[in-house]
């Protein structure tokens, strides 16, 4: 397999990743209007869960579980579900800045345990993670295998969710997105739908950490810097909030522009750092996004019964 094309099939499992967080995010904030600024902390919750979970007993200190890939996946989501659940039941009834503000703290928790318990994560070094169905395909074309489970991954989970929000359960959220007070005049439990949400978002960052995990066989603390939950926020807002395929359209083209200022590299003067630029660049589209299309790419279509929640 050419280097382009193995390449390719990086970007694209990489994009599908971030397709699933965005989808997450979309939900609880495009759909309900829940700021969540802790997406890194749940996506690495998922990553190690299921690290441990499909992992050789002898592999870690602990021992790993060795169980199949499916049971790790199902795994992390539903941890990183719990861990939502835990942390959205004291704070979901308060307003909505004491919700961003567990969970940027719930991240960096998540981070620093990460590096300090290095007997059980191995700390900032890394620990590995199984390739699974390693056995039965060859490893030339081991990438596009992966790929295809992502893209199943990706398709069942967007079915489910346009699905889900073209429900009442999906207009109920829109109506408490708008205005909770006319969600409670239509006899809705704003704070179980809230929490219903912020559970549900979780559980699919911990099912994007999960597939993240097994794609790169190696995981770090620094794959869930803060930079990532930046990151999926520019490609909801510049997408399109509310709408789950202008989010995927969001995550392919400012994946795509992340990866591709990578080739700069080599023009770039002596000194300048392309990170740097990277960040640069992503900030400067996402301005011209809110400034031309506040709305994204592809912003949400409404409809009349949007407002009703029924």
């Amino acid at each position: 397999m050419s280097g382009s094309v193995g390449f390719l099939i990086f970007f694209l499992t990489y994009a599908i990743v971030y397709g699933i967080l965005a989808i997450g995010l979309n939900i609880q904030w495009g759909f309900t209007g829940l700021v969540n600024f802790g997406v890194a902390g749940f996506f690495a919750v998922g990553a190690y869960v299921a690290a441990f979970i499909t992992g050789a007993p002898s592999q870690y200190h602990l021992g790993g579980f060795g169980l199949p890939f499916p049971v790790g996946l199902l795994v992390a989501t539903v941890v990183s579900g719990i861990f939502a659940l835990i942390l959205g039941f004291p704070v979901i009834r308060l307003r909505e800045d004491y919700l961003a503000i567990v969970t940027i703290g719930f991240a960096e928790i998540v981070r620093l345990v990460i590096v300090t318990e290095r007997h059980i994560t191995k700390g900032p070094y890394g620990m590995g993670v199984i390739k699974p169905y390693n056995d039965m395909v060859p490893a030339s074309f081991y990438g596009l295998f992966y790929l295809g489970i992502a893209i199943a991954v990706l398709l069942v989970l967007y079915l489910a969710m346009e699905r889900a929000v073209r429900s009442p359960w999906g207009r109920a959220l829109r109506t408490i997105r708008e205005d909770e007070r006319v969600a409670v005049a239509f006899g809705k439990n704003v704070n179980s739908f809230k929490l219903q949400v912020l559970v549900l978002g979780s559980m699919i960052f911990g099912l994007a950490g999960a597939v993240f995990g097994h794609f790169f066989n190696f995981i770090t603390p620094d794959h869930f810097l803060p930079m990532e939950t930046f990151l999926v926020w520019v490609m909801v807002m510049a997408g399109g909030s509310g709408n789950n395929l202008g989010v995927l359209f969001g995550a392919l083209a400012i994946r795509g522009v992340w990866e591709g200022m990578m080739f700069l590299s080599d023009v770039l003067p002596t000194g300048i750092q392309i990170g740097a630029v990277r960040l640069a660049v992503i900030g400067l589209l996402l301005v011209l996004v809110v400034m031309v299309k506040p709305e994204g790419v592809l912003g949400e279509k409404k409809t009349a019964s949007d407002i009703l929640g029924e």
